[in-house]
């Protein structure tokens, strides 16, 4: 529950970097053109203000270039901005980038140390702690290896392990959430949200409208350099959406073995998608198997990216067979932010069967309104024998879709209310 004292306060806040229109290559002719090398500012942040409550969580969306993270450098103080000022309370850690503040010529374990004796810690009070940092960051067996052979994934599992491992009071993250595997992710969200319970202040920068959807109490959009709206997620996620629309860019933006396949022919007759018609003397190819290629979300508005509660949604999941498979089922699951399941079905259970399939062909759930209110909701998809004992090929949680709720309904679930006022 965030407080009525703020934990940051951002006034009136300028950065200006120096874009010099002539490259100097070497340190003589820098100080021969010392005054003399002309240059166009560029304004990074132009006159931003706003605050965050001690116990609140404010993520920052932008482009590239908006100035999120400068202004993310500006309160951890790696950066000083020429107008304005920023005040913070407490004790604050950073995430700023994969390996910030580590040195590459010292061991994780040295650089634990030195993280700890900036921030104000004893080596007594590191000791304490230092188990706990390194079961966190899962680098064991790594820990006395200079950390300048480490990959980014262990950069971002150690700095991650560091920060939140010394109690700070505000917490500073730029991106780094979105570094390796999916365990460690969760593991790390998990961390946050139990910080949130914990009263702690968070800034997070992030390019993930998911995750921003899913742990920020309000959003502040950025567009280059200037403050854009701060606002709840949802109400923030489609301004930073509009945001990017106007530079031409169109969210979500599907990775290559997401896009959409090609589409079924449609009968001209009865406006129906084509029955696969089963041969008498189909026979089964009994070592075919059956991969599932592609999962589309296609919302009632294809601009929008999104739901709103009560729309229909279809899902489209492709599919190849490498030969022909008639004891074949498709199934869904849907599964909420916190991994609880909100509802499982199959082909079977639906009594739709799926005779056979071969070569290459689309399987539609067409769902006639989702009830769900706010959020992004992950999908698992399977393709599996009529008794589930053999699964052909499995998608979890690769996919999702998302629902936003532009009322100020609460909750999950949306239940269609009427209202009736009898007078006496």
């Amino acid at each position: 529950m965030a407080s009525s004292i703020n934990a940051i306060e951002v006034q009136s806040v300028t950065k200006i970097f120096k874009l010099h229109k002539e490259k100097t290559k070497s340190a003589k002719e820098k100080v021969i053109r010392v005054g003399r090398n002309p240059y166009t500012p560029f304004y990074a942040l132009d006159n931003v203000s706003f605050e965050v409550a001690t116990g609140e969580t404010l993520a920052m969306l932008g482009h590239n270039g908006s100035g999120k993270s400068t202004l993310l450098k500006c309160v951890a103080g790696t950066l000083r901005p020429n107008r304005g000022r920023i005040t913070t309370r407490g004790r604050l850690a950073a995430l700023l980038e994969l390996g910030a503040g580590f040195h590459p010529d010292l061991t994780g374990r040295e650089n634990i140390y030195l993280n700890g004796s900036i921030l104000g810690f004893s080596k007594a009070q590191v000791d304490e702690i230092l188990d706990d940092i390194v079961d966190f960051s899962e680098i064991g067996q790594f820990i006395d290896m200079q950390v300048k052979h480490y990959s980014s994934g262990m950069y971002a599992r150690l700095g991650f392990a560091v920060a939140i491992n010394v109690e700070p009071d505000v917490l500073l993250i730029d991106e780094v959430l979105s570094v390796g595997d999916e365990a460690f992710q969760r593991k790390c969200i998990d961390r946050v949200k139990t910080f949130q319970r914990q009263g702690r202040t968070i800034l997070l920068v992030s390019h993930a409208t998911d995750l921003v959807r899913q742990i920020a109490d309000r959003v502040a959009v950025f567009d280059h350099g200037t403050l854009v709206t701060i606002d709840s997620p949802g109400s923030a996620i489609r301004a930073y959406r509009d945001a990017l629309a106007r530079r031409g860019v169109h969210l979500p933006e599907l990775h290559d073995d997401e896009m959409e396949p090609p589409p079924v022919a449609i009968d001209p007759v009865t406006g129906e998608l084509p029955v696969l018609v089963i041969p008498v003397d189909l026979v089964a190819d009994a070592d075919a198997e059956v991969a599932i290629t592609s999962v589309h979300v296609e919302y009632p508005d294809p601009d929008a990216g999104y739901l709103l509660p009560g729309q229909p949604m279809k899902l489209r999941i492709g599919y190849h067979a490498t030969g022909t498979v008639t004891d074949i089922a498709f199934a869904v699951e849907i599964f909420d932010e916190d991994g609880n399941r909100l509802m499982g079905t199959t082909t079977d259970v639906l009594e739709q069967y799926i005779h056979a399939v071969r070569a290459d062909g689309v399987v539609v759930f067409d769902f006639e309104h989702i009830p769900l209110l706010d959020g992004l909701f992950h999908l698992n998809i399977a393709a599996h024998t009529h008794d589930g004992g053999r699964i052909y090929d499995e998608r979890q949680y690769q996919d999702s879709f998302s629902v936003m709720n532009p009322t100020r309904t609460r909750g999950l679930v949306q239940f269609p209310i009427k209202i009736e006022h009898l007078f006496s």
